[in-house]
C-alpha cells in the first residue's frame, strides 16, 4: 500500500497553512503521487481526495494539466472560506494541504483559486461561461479614448553613453529558513566613459521556473542532472541598456534558489529577497570603496554612487524590493535576516512591476512607482495598487507613491526571459492562464493588446521616468507619474494612465467612519455582504483598490472604505465631511481619485467645497472615463482628476478650514466611487524618512499539556523609533475570521498579545493561534505573520478491526467495525486494501451494486473482474469521525440468481502514523454464499 506522506515542514510552513501565507505553484521534489484508486474520495468533487490520518491527514487536488508557475498564491477554499495554501508537488499538477489544524467542514464546494481566479475544472468552466456572458453585454473596450498630450520630457530616449555588460558570480549565501544556499549571481550593464560616480539601479526578477531541459521545466534548486538554470536575471537587459545609456550603473540579480524554496516561508520570500538585495548592495559598497576587490565587469564600470540607489522589482521581486527599502531604514530582527552589516546606501525610490503585496505593509517613506499590467494573467487582482493606497496616513506623506496602469500589458513580457520567442527556456503568455477563449481587450492580436516589444519599450520608459524623478531629481519627469494627463512618446501605442498620493499633496478627504456622508454610502472595500461592499462580492478581483488580504482575513477586512455614489437623475449630490476641517492652504488644485465602471465615458461631476462658516465655492465640472476592461481584467481603477483652486475660490471660502466636499453628478444616471481627495501643487519635495516604530511578529511553539489552561504571549518585537498604531488580527483555532483590534506601539516596549492554551489528554491536531499585523499610522511592519502553535503531545489511539458480518449470503452486506482505543479530536482515516484471494473465487464487480462500485472506485461492473483488480492498489477509504470510537465499513452485495460456489473478499487494514508513515495492519476475509 503506497500512501503519500505528509512532509513535516518548518514553523513558517505551519503558519502558512493556517493563515494562507502565499504559496508556490511548484516546490521542492516530493514522492510521486502514485496511482489513485478513484478520481475522487467519497463525497468529494472530481479530482479531490483525502489521504493519511491525524497529523498526517491531507486534502489533495490533482489538476488535469500542469499549473503554470507564477507569483500569485494557490489557495484551497471551501466556498468563500479559506482552508489554506497547499504544498505543490514537483509534477506541477498535484497540490496537498495538511489538515492538521484545518477545519475542513463542508466539501461540496471545494475550490482552487489563485488571486481570485478559479483553477479547478468545474470553477474554471463556470467562470468562462460567466465571462462570455458579461463581455457580450459590454461595450467595445478598444473604442475608449487615449491620452493625447505628450510630456515635454521623454525618459525613454536613449542617453549619450555607449554601454558595456558582463556578469559576476560570488559564493552562495545562507538565508534563515532556507535549506539550500542562495546564489549570488548577476548581470551588469554600465555606461562607458561616464564621468564621476554614477547612480546604481538594481533589478530583481519574480517567481518563475528555475530549471529546464528541452520543453520540460521545474522549480528545484540546484537543478537536476541534465537541466539548465532558467536565466530570469538576464531578462531586464533592455531596461538596463536604456538606463546605462543615460549614465546609470545597473545590475540584475538572480534569485532562483529563493523561488524554489519560498513556498515554506510565511511571507512568500519577501524577507529573503530583501536580504539578497542588501547582500549585493553591501558588495557594491565594498567595491566602491576599493575597486581592486571587484569582479572584472564591475571594475570596467564607473564607480557606483551608493547614495543614489533605485530598486526595480518584478512580481514577488517587487515585494522583495519594497521590503529591502524598509529594511534599509529600520533593520529587521537579526534571526530573520540574512544581512547583518550596516546600511551603507540610500534607496531613493523603487519601481515595482506587477508586484505582489502579500504583507500589505508598504514602505511609506521611500518613493515608489507601481506598474499595473492591465492584462496581467498571474497577479490578476493587481494587488500592487496597495503600494499606493496602503501608504496613506502611515507617515508624513511626502514620498510620491504612483500607480501606472498599462492597458494591454501582461505579467510576463516585462522580462524577456519569460517571453516566447525571446527566452532561452520555455515561456508563455500568462494572460492565457485564465483560459484561451477570446478576450476583446487582452487576447493576442487585438487592437489594445501590446506586443512583447511594445510592452518592454513602455516598461523601460516608465522605469527611466522613475529614475529621472527619484534619483536624478528632474521634476520635469513628474507629470508622467503623478496623475497628470500626459504620456511619454517613447511608450508608443501603450495606453498608460497614472494616479498618485503623497509628494506635494496636502490635506485629505478620506472616506472613513469618522466622516459624515450625505447622499452617498460609505462602502466596505472588502466585505461579503452586497449591501455593505463597494462592489458585488462576486467581482472580488475587479478592482485593484479592493484587493483582499487573502492570506489573513479573506472576504472581509475592517477599516477599508470608499465613498459609493449611485444616482438615477442628475443633480443628486453626495457630500463628505471629515471629522476635522481640512486645510488646503498652499494648494493650487484639488485632486480627486474617482472610480467609474469600465468602458463608460462622459461621467460628469460638479465639484464644490464648503468651509466651516458655511460658505461654498463651486470649483468646476470634471469628466471621468472608465478604463478599458473585460470580465477578466481588474479595471475598476481610480482616475485622477483635478479642479483649480482659483483666486476667486480663495476669496470666497477659507481654504484653511474646509468642512465639506460636495460632488454633484450631471449625467442622467450612473455610479462612481471616491477613493480620496487632496490638495495638489506641482513639485516633488525632498523626502526625509520619519522616525517610525517597526513591528515584527514572531512565533512561539509550546506543548499543550494534559490539563488546565496556560497563557502565552505572542512574541511581538517593536524596534525603530517613536510610537504609532497598528491593527492586530488574532485568529483562534476553528474561527472563520480573525478578531481585529487597534493597539498603540512604542519602540522598545512590549505589545500584549495573550493566547490561552487548554491542555487535554486526547490525540488531536496542533492548535494554531495566528496573529497578523498591519500598520495604521506612525509605524511600519516587517514580519507581519506569527503566533503560537500548541503542539499535540498525546499518543495516537490504536486502531483495530473486528467482524460484524463476515459470513453472509448474497444480497446482504459484509461488515467490519474499525475501532479506536480512545476517542480523538481529529478524524482518523483508515484504508482497507483489497487483496487477491489465496484460494477459491473472489468477489467480482458484478457481485456488488453498480452505484456503490462507481461511488467507491469510479468504476463500472463491465467487464467483470475481481474487485482486487480494479487498480494497482484498490482501497476502500473510511474515517472515524472526531470524538467517535468506531465506524462500520460495509461492502454491499447483490443477488444474481446464479448457482455459484462461495465467494470471498480478502482485505488488509492500513493506518497512518502521526508523521504520515503507512502502518500495515492485519489481513481478514469475508465470504458470500449463494442465496439458495
Amino acid at each position: 500500500m503506497i500512501r503519500v506522506s505528509r512532509v513535516t515542514t518548518a514553523v513558517a510552513a505551519v503558519l502558512a497553512l493556517a493563515l494562507a501565507s502565499p504559496g508556490a505553484a511548484l516546490a521542492a521534489p516530493e514522492p510521486d503521487p502514485g496511482r489513485l484508486s478513484a478520481p475522487a474520495s467519497a463525497g468529494l468533487p472530481d479530482g479531490w481526495r483525502t489521504t493519511g490520518s491525524g497529523e498526517s491527514a491531507e486534502l489533495v487536488w490533482r489538476s488535469p494539466e500542469k499549473v503554470p508557475v507564477g507569483d500569485a498564491q494557490v489557495e484551497f477554499r471551501s466556498g468563500d472560506r479559506l482552508l489554506g495554501i497547499p504544498r505543490p508537488a514537483v509534477d506541477g499538477r498535484t497540490f496537498r494541504l495538511p489538515l492538521d489544524g484545518v477545519r475542513l467542514g463542508s466539501t461540496d464546494d471545494l475550490r482552487v483559486e489563485a488571486a481570485g481566479r478559479r483553477l479547478d475544472a468545474a470553477g474554471a468552466k463556470a467562470a468562462a461561461r460567466e465571462r462570455r456572458a458579461l463581455d457580450a453585454a459590454s461595450d467595445d473596450p478598444s473604442r475608449l479614448p487615449r491620452t493625447a498630450t505628450v510630456n515635454k520630457v521623454d525618459p525613454g530616449v536613449p542617453g549619450p553613453f555607449r554601454t558595456t555588460s558582463g556578469e559576476y558570480s560570488l559564493p552562495s549565501v545562507h538565508l534563515p529558513g532556507y535549506d539550500t544556499d542562495v546564489e549570488m549571481k548577476a548581470v551588469v550593464v554600465a555606461p562607458e566613459d561616464a564621468p564621476g560616480s554614477r547612480p546604481l539601479a538594481l533589478f530583481l526578477h519574480g517567481r518563475h521556473v528555475t530549471c529546464f531541459q528541452g520543453d520540460d521545466v521545474t522549480l528545484e534548486w540546484p537543478c537536476p542532472a541534465g537541466h539548465e538554470p532558467v536565466p530570469s536575471y538576464r531578462g531586464y537587459q533592455h531596461d538596463q541598456r536604456l538606463l546605462a545609456s543615460q549614465g546609470y550603473v545597473t545590475v540584475s540579480i538572480s534569485a532562483n534558489a529563493i523561488n524554489a524554496q519560498d513556498w515554506q516561508a510565511d511571507d512568500a520570500g519577501a524577507q529573503a529577497r530583501s536580504s539578497l538585495i542588501r547582500l549585493h548592495l553591501a558588495h557594491w559598497a565594498d567595491w566602491a570603496a576599493d575597486p581592486s576587490t571587484a569582479p572584472d565587469v564591475v571594475r570596467r564600470a564607473p564607480r557606483a554612487d551608493l547614495g543614489r540607489v533605485m530598486l526595480v522589482g518584478h512580481s514577488r521581486g517587487g515585494e522583495g524590493a519594497d521590503r529591502a527599502a524598509l529594511d534599509s531604514l529600520t533593520p529587521p530582527p537579526a534571526d530573520e535576516d540574512g544581512y547583518h552589516g550596516e546600511t551603507r546606501w540610500t534607496i531613493r525610490g523603487t519601481v515595482l512591476i506587477g508586484p505582489t503585496i502579500f504583507g500589505q505593509n508598504p514602505a511609506p517613506d521611500v518613493p515608489s512607482v507601481t506598474i499595473l499590467p492591465g492584462c496581467d494573467g498571474d497577479v490578476i487582482d493587481l494587488q500592487g495598487e496597495l503600494y499606493v493606497d496602503g501608504t496613506r496616513g502611515v507617515s508624513r506623506g511626502k514620498a510620491l507613491h504612483s500607480a501606472v496602469y498599462m492597458t494591454g500589458a501582461n505579467h510576463n513580457f516585462f522580462n524577456s526571459e519569460w517571453t516566447p520567442g525571446q527566452a532561452t527556456a520555455p515561456a508563455n503568455d500568462d494572460f492565457l492562464y485564465g483560459g484561451d477563449e477570446h478576450d476583446p481587450l487582452c487576447s493576442p492580436g487585438t487592437a489594445t493588446r501590446l506586443t512583447a516589444a511594445q510592452q518592454q519599450k513602455a516598461g523601460s520608459t516608465y522605469i527611466a521616468a522613475a529614475a529621472r524623478l527619484f534619483v536624478a531629481g528632474d521634476d520635469a519627469a513628474r507629470p508622467l507619474l503623478d496623475g497628470s494627463p500626459v504620456r511619454a512618446a517613447s511608450a508608443g501605442p501603450a495606453r498608460v494612465l497614472t494616479h498618485a498620493v503623497g509628494a506635494a499633496r496636502s490635506g485629505a478627504f478620506l472616506p472613513v467612519p469618522s466622516a459624515t456622508v450625505g447622499g452617498g454610502r460609505l462602502c466596505a472595500q472588502v466585505d461579503p455582504d452586497p449591501g455593505a461592499s463597494c462592489l458585488d462580492p462576486d467581482l472580488m478581483t475587479a478592482s485593484p483598490h479592493f484587493a483582499q488580504w487573502r492570506g489573513v482575513t479573506p472576504g472581509k477586512e475592517p477599516d477599508r472604505y470608499a465613498l459609493a455614489m449611485e444616482w438615477s437623475r442628475a443633480g443628486t449630490a453626495t457630500t463628505l465631511s471629515p471629522a476635522r476641517p481640512v486645510s488646503l492652504s498652499g494648494a493650487r488644485q484639488l485632486s480627486l481619485r474617482v472610480i467609474v465602471p469600465p468602458n463608460t465615458t462622459g461621467t460628469e461631476l460638479d465639484v464644490a467645497l464648503t468651509d466651516t462658516s458655511g460658505k461654498r465655492a463651486d470649483l468646476g465640472r470634471v469628466t471621468v472615463d472608465g478604463l478599458p476592461g473585460t470580465s477578466r481584467t481588474s479595471s475598476y481603477w481610480a482616475r485622477e482628476i483635478r479642479v483649480p483652486l482659483t483666486a476667486e475660490t480663495r476669496e470666497r471660502i477659507d481654504l484653511g478650514h474646509v468642512a465639506t466636499l460636495r460632488l454633484t453628478p450631471r449625467t442622467a444616471s450612473g455610479t462612481a466611487w471616491l477613493m480620496d481627495a487632496h490638495g495638489w501643487r506641482p513639485g516633488t519635495p525632498v523626502v526625509e524618512p520619519a522616525r517610525l516604530a517597526r513591528v515584527d511578529v514572531g512565533h512561539l511553539s509550546v506543548e499543550e499539556g494534559d490539563s488546565g489552561t496556560r497563557t502565552y504571549q505572542v512574541p511581538v518585537q517593536v524596534s525603530g523609533s517613536g510610537s504609532g498604531e497598528v491593527r492586530l488580527f488574532v485568529a483562534e483555532p476553528g474561527a472563520d475570521r480573525p478578531v481585529a483590534r487597534t493597539v498603540r506601539v512604542r519602540a522598545g516596549t512590549r505589545v500584549d498579545v495573550p493566547v490561552s492554551v487548554e491542555g487535554n489528554t486526547r490525540y488531536g491536531a496542533d492548535d494554531l493561534h495566528v496573529v497578523a499585523v498591519k500598520s495604521v499610522r506612525g509605524a511600519v511592519v516587517g514580519s507581519y505573520l506569527g503566533g503560537v502553535t500548541a503542539r499535540n503531545d498525546d499518543p495516537q489511539p490504536e486502531v483495530t478491526v473486528t467482524p460484524v458480518a463476515d459470513q453472509v449470503t448474497e444480497g446482504r452486506p459484509l461488515v467490519w467495525r474499525i475501532s479506536l482505543s480512545a476517542p480523538a479530536d481529529v478524524v482518523t482515516w483508515t484504508d482497507l486494501e483489497l487483496l487477491p484471494v489465496s484460494a477459491g473465487t473472489e468477489l467480482s464487480t458484478t457481485d456488488v451494486p453498480a452505484a456503490w462500485l462507481e461511488e467507491t472506485f469510479g468504476a463500472s461492473p463491465d467487464p467483470e473482474r475481481p474487485l482486487s483488480a480494479l487498480s494497482d492498489v484498490a482501497v476502500i477509504m473510511s474515517e472515524v469521525p472526531a470524538g467517535s470510537l468506531s465506524i462500520d465499513v460495509s461492502v454491499p452485495t447483490v443477488t444474481d440468481g446464479l448457482s455459484e460456489d462461495t465467494e470471498s473478499l480478502r482485505l488488509r487494514l492500513w493506518t497512518y502514523a502521526p508523521d504520515g508513515a503507512a502502518i500495515e495492519g492485519p489481513q481478514f476475509t469475508g465470504t458470500v454464499s449463494d442465496a439458495a
